[in-house]
Order: structure tokens, then C-alpha cells, then sequence
């Protein structure tokens, strides 16, 4: 029998329970938990190879999990018997790409999916797409095609789309790193107008400003683990975790490297600096476990 959302009740619109996620001998993901309620603001911060887009990949069952469970809007969607297709339709989702169909025009963009998947008459789809159109601030360009919009309207656009599916949640896969530095603004303001309407949304990005004023919590990811969260001000401002300073400080002060770690590399045996950090997090979580 297919799962629906009523076989999961609860508040919270993403549960996370010991989540494993490997790619062949990688275990990218190490046994992750994590709650994000309705209405709330989760960036997901940290390096790259972190397992941050593997994490956020993960809820939408883009890729399949290894182990643990996920409940999304009352979904399990690790579930065999979930109705996968119902979960995503509560869903809207912006990668790092645009991914707009060049051969359609902005608004036939915000329409197919409705048409399609909703079932919307072109009337109702038409006045949903203009409606947030006009949200992201890109009404007067519904009959402009992809290739004439600069990257910043590209992606207020693939927002607007994924907005007039009506989505219970947003997730945002590092939105901003595909544009130009001054086209960063106009995405990032159309986001905190989504957070102050109450807007469900787990964003992984490098946007250390952005996670600072919108998160309600900041959640640091470093080597497959979540290795320290709180409030933006308690992870940003002032982290508690040894590795979470370390990344902050490099992040806040990009040119400042102390001498001799231009290149950091181990003493033993030539290791990276990388490897020696991956064994010491194994070490240390697999301690705080008790195995």
C-alpha cells in the first residue's frame, strides 16, 4: 500500500534520524540528525565535500540514502511505500544552476509544471505565475526567454517557479555561487522576503551574511558529520567547536594564513591536512559515541 503524509503526523516539516549516505567505499554522510520545524530557517554551512548538497539532495530523494529515516511534510520518504511523487509536489527546490527551458519564455517556464503535474487550467497557471512573478520582482520579463536574462534574473525566476507549485518548504542548493558578486543582492533579498512570510526553508550556502540575518539556526557540517548548530549568532559569532573556528576565521579572513599553513600537510607518512582532519572527526564522533 503507498505511504501517504497521514501515516507520519507531526509539526516539524523535515525530521532527519541517523542518516548514512555512501557512494561506493565513501561514507559521505555519517549518521546525521536533524529537525527543522514549520516556519523555519535552516543554512546549512561548512566546506566543500562537507556533504552539505548530499544532505539536501537527500530530502528530496534525489539521491538515495544508505540508512536512517527522513520525514518530510509527513512523508517517510526512505519509506518502499512512499508516494514520492506526492512529497515533491510539496516541495520547491532552486539548484546552483538555473535549469529554465531555453525554448519557452518565463512565463510558459512557471506554467508547464502547473499545467502538468497540478492539473491547472492555463487561466489559474497563468495567474499563479504572474502573481509570483511580481514576488521576485520579474513581472515585466514573463515574455522574455532564458538566454536574454542575466544570471540574477535567471535564478528570481527559477524561484518564482518553484513558488507557483505552492510548496509546503524550500530548499536551496548554494543559489547564489553560479552569479556575479553583484548580482548575489537581488536573490538574496527575494529569499529573506520568502523568511519573513513564514516560508519553511533549509538553505545550504556560503553566504555567511545572508545565514547571519535570516537563519533562525545555522547548522555546521564539516567531514560527513554535523558537527556543531545553534543560533546564527552562537555559530557564527561565536562557535564552540574547534573546526567550526578554524573554518569561520578562513571564511571571515580570507587572506590571513598563519605561516607554514600555506599548504597544510602532515608530518607523518605525507598526509593532507584534509585526511588528518577526516581521521580526527572519525575519531573523536566515533569516541562521543561510544564505539
Amino acid at each position: 500500500m503507498t505511504q501517504t503524509a497521514t501515516d507520519y503526523p507531526g509539526q516539524g516539516a523535515i525530521s532527519v534520524r541517523g542518516l548514512v549516505m555512501r557512494f561506493g567505499e565513501v561514507e559521505v554522510l555519517k549518521n546525521i540528525d536533524l529537525e527543522i520545524n514549520k516556519g523555519e530557517v535552516v543554512c546549512i554551512i561548512g566546506p566543500s565535500g562537507s556533504g552539505k548538497t548530499t544532505l539536501l539532495r537527500c530530502v528530496n530523494l534525489l539521491e538515495t540514502p544508505t540508512a536512517g529515516d527522513i520525514v518530510v511534510n509527513g512523508f517517510n520518504v526512505t519509506d518502499s511505500e512512499c508516494d514520492i511523487d506526492g512529497m515533491r509536489r510539496s516541495i520547491g527546490m532552486v539548484f546552483q544552476q538555473f535549469n529554465l527551458f531555453p525554448h519557452l519564455n518565463v512565463l510558459q517556464n512557471l506554467t508547464i509544471a502547473q499545467t502538468k503535474v497540478l492539473k491547472r487550467s492555463k487561466m489559474d497557471a497563468e495567474k499563479t505565475a504572474r502573481h509570483n512573478l511580481e514576488r521576485v520582482g520579474m513581472a515585466h520579463k514573463e515574455s522574455a526567454y532564458a538566454p536574454q536574462l542575466s544570471g540574477g534574473q535567471q535564478q528570481r525566476i527559477a524561484i518564482a517557479r518553484s513558488l507557483s507549485m505552492n510548496p509546503a518548504l524550500m530548499l536551496f542548493d548554494e543559489p547564489t555561487s553560479a552569479l556575479d558578486p553583484e548580482l548575489v543582492g537581488e536573490v538574496l533579498a527575494v529569499m529573506k522576503s520568502l523568511a519573513k512570510e513564514g516560508m519553511t526553508m533549509m538553505v545550504v550556502t556560503h553566504e555567511m551574511a545572508f545565514a547571519r540575518e535570516v537563519a533562525d539556526r545555522v547548522v555546521f557540517m564539516d567531514g560527513g558529520y554535523v558537527v556543531e548548530e545553534g543560533s546564527a549568532e552562537q555559530v557564527i559569532g561565536n562557535p564552540q567547536h574547534q573546526r567550526t573556528k578554524s573554518f569561520m576565521f578562513r571564511v571571515l579572513n580570507p587572506t590571513m594564513v598563519e605561516e607554514g599553513d600555506e599548504f597544510p600537510t602532515s608530518a607523518v607518512g605525507g598526509s593532507s591536512g584534509a585526511e588528518n582532519l577526516a581521521i580526527a572527526l572519525d575519531t573523536n564522533f566515533n569516541r562521543g559515541q561510544g564505539s
